[in-house]
């Protein structure tokens, strides 16, 4: 198919994450760490006055001095080496030192115990190392603590008790327009505070967030926002980098759901490629569900049912496309989903459709044949993160659904470390005109193998004849 850059909606959302240059170049939601890569600043360009911004007010300036010491710098390090390979944003939640961040600011450790090692870093210059008790895969979020002492170091007689923020009462509802506190280390410049506006829930969105107008950076991921009384209503996690002052929160109530699941949980052992396994399976079935269930656009073509999903999870764009010389013209339409899953170097977990339609009057039949094949040999199956997954395995076939001939193509790839999941692709030719027609495909990534098949049935079955 012809890719038409006025609808593909990738790339506009960047997770506020501590992780290497090209992670954040993958992510489509946006992480807002900081990688400690010199071409990274030039790369993202971000305003001197959002990098570093100070207190814009007396009630920042209050709410910045009553947190700076709860407030952390979360650093990944290289294991033996102390070279820090990207940083992020905590905060502490309990006075035993519980502290939670962004899933993305510590996945290197998670995923790579044996190279990283994670560090905590206090406004005034205290480091020690930390231990990840719990992962919330799903919302981005981590539950980390301080590491006990390694054999041959002497324990404290008495644990210290800190200084924990608290979190608001779900019960105190946000006001459209409260100002809200953004803290965390942007650029890692130094800790800094980030005065905003709540703009309430994200459209669209799978899981909600919080729509934060403020000047999110990178190196603030996993960092707290605050209410104007200095308490915790939101964790950094990303920003739009086709707008200004667009920036995502994960809502505090998951914070303090992983925080009550994971208060007496012993340090993760090994690499959480099990655990994200669990939650990813939870979270493809979830979605399978609700997308089948939901249903179909009714009117989205005036000779065939194509398939169009409502704007519920997912958002659609849709373009024209006349020929000036007396060519093909064509019609585009996507669905994405804004949420994505983040799993290490990529992203998984989202569901996308695309079609375009053909009227090919002007060429006459042989030479629209010739392009309208092209097209369609023209789609491939590589993504980002393509290394951690097997070859595609495909299958063609010709069938007919609803009186519609078509040709039609499976194909499917399973992830290397993540067992049960895997991408499915679904391309369609309708063949019932010899100077027009529509081409679609659909992408699930991240589904068990019984999920790829029902989304797929699902998407042929929503093609057909109208009746004329």
């Amino acid at each position: 198919m012809r890719k038409s850059p006025a609808v593909h909606a990738e790339g506009r959302i960047r997770p506020v994450e501590s992780s290497a240059m090209k992670i954040l170049r993958v992510l489509a939601a946006g992480c807002l760490a900081a990688p400690l890569i010199a071409s990274a600043v030039t790369e993202v360009p971000v305003p001197a006055d959002a990098a570093s911004a100070p207190p814009v007010s007396l009630s920042a300036r209050k709410v910045y001095e009553q947190a700076r010491s709860q407030l952390l710098q979360i650093r990944t390090v290289l294991k033996g080496r102390a070279s820090q390979t990207s940083v992020g944003s905590g905060f502490v939640v309990s006075k035993e030192g519980h502290i939670i961040t962004n899933f993305h600011v510590v996945s290197e450790v998670a995923l790579e115990p044996a190279n990283h090692d994670l560090v905590y870093v206090t406004a005034d210059g205290r480091e020690a190392k930390l231990d990840i008790l719990m992962l919330d895969v799903l919302h981005d979020l981590a539950l980390v603590k301080p590491a006990a002492p390694a054999k041959g170091e002497a324990s404290p007689k008495e644990a210290p008790a800190w200084d924990a923020l608290s979190f608001r009462p779900q019960k105190q509802a946000l006001a459209q327009g409260e100002r809200m506190y953004s803290l965390g280390n942007p650029l890692d410049v130094g800790f800094a505070v980030i005065e905003g506006n709540y703009n309430g829930l994200v459209e669209r969105s799978f899981y909600p967030q919080i729509f934060f107008s403020g000047a999110l950076s990178a190196g603030m991921s996993g960092g707290p926002a605050l209410d104007q009384e200095g308490r915790v209503i939101g964790v950094n996690v990303a920003r739009r980098v086709d707008g200004e002052q667009v920036s995502f929160l994960v809502p505090a109530n998951f914070a303090t759901a992983l925080l009550e699941r994971g208060r007496s949980a012993p340090p993760m052992k090994g690499t959480a490629h099990a655990e994200m396994t669990r939650q990813l399976m939870e979270h493809q079935q979830v979605l399978t569900d609700r997308f089948i269930e939901q249903g179909w656009k009714s009117a989205t073509h005036p000779r065939y049912r194509v398939p169009v999903p409502p704007d519920r999870f997912m958002r659609c764009w849709g373009a024209s496309h006349q020929s000036r010389t007396g060519g093909l013209d064509y019609e585009d339409s996507q669905c994405v989903m804004d949420t994505r899953i983040f799993v290490g170097q990529y992203t998984t977990g989202a569901i996308s459709l695309r079609h375009q339609s053909y009227d090919g009057t002007k060429l006459g039949t042989m030479r629209f044949a010739a392009r309208h094949a092209a097209s369609f040999r023209n789609e491939n199956f590589r993504r980002l993160g393509g290394e951690h997954m097997t070859k595609p395995q495909c299958h063609e076939n010709f069938i007919t659904h609803d009186k519609l001939p078509m040709r039609a193509v499976v194909c499917m790839r399973a992830y290397k470390k993540l067992p049960q999941l895997y991408d499915v692709a679904v391309l369609v030719a309708t063949l019932d005109q010899s100077q027009a027609g529509v081409q679609g495909r659909f992408d699930a990534q991240g589904v068990s193998f019984p999920n790829a098949m029902r989304l797929t049935q699902a998407y042929l079955d929503a093609y057909g004849m109208l009746k004329q």
